[in-house]
Order: C-alpha cells, then structure tokens, then sequence
C-alpha cells in the first residue's frame, strides 16, 4: 500500500475517535444539564421508533400481531410473553390466512 492509502486509513481512525470522544463529551454535558432526564427515556424511545419504522408498509397480519404483543406488553410487562405473544399471534394468523 502506499503512502496515500495509510494516510486516508489514519485520518479515518482519527475521525473516528474524534466523534467518540465528542460524543462523550455531549453525554457529560447533557448529564449535567437540566435535559438530563432524556437521557432517562431514550433507549425506550430508540426501540418504538425501530418497531414503529419496520412496521410500515407491513401485511395486516402483521399489524395484528404487534398490536396483540403489545397489548401484553402494558399488561404484563415482560418482554419473553410479549415476544411468545407476537409470534404465536402471527403464526397463527398467516397459518389460518395461508
């Protein structure tokens, strides 16, 4: 490889540890400031976005099963029933429609 090439390579590496480092940096600082509480809050958040984005453009069977699953969610609160809830619920669905 020439010279160029680890050039590009340790400017990536750099970069990449400048962002981890900013990021970080954000985190500290948000912690410390009075929007702390997001902080709180986003990992739930992350996981309905990621549910709510695959779930467009999805069969109604699909739409029935999330629905189902979380229907147990709230009710129970565990994350095992709620999985077994949704499949079963799609299995079952797609089996009696197929």
């Amino acid at each position: 490889m020439s010279g160029g090439h680890w050039a590009v390579i340790g400017l990536l590496a750099l970069m990449a540890f400048l962002i981890r480092v900013a990021g970080l940096m954000a985190g500290e600082r948000i912690r410390a400031s009075r929007l702390a509480w997001m902080l709180d809050e986003l990992p739930g958040l992350i996981v309905v976005s990621l549910v709510a984005s695959s779930l467009i453009g999805q069969t109604l069977p699909t739409w029935i099963s999330a629905g189902a699953a979380l229907g147990i969610a709230v009710i129970t609160n565990n994350v095992i029933a709620t999985m077994a809830v949704g499949v079963l619920a799609f299995a079952s669905l797609t089996w009696l429609g197929g």
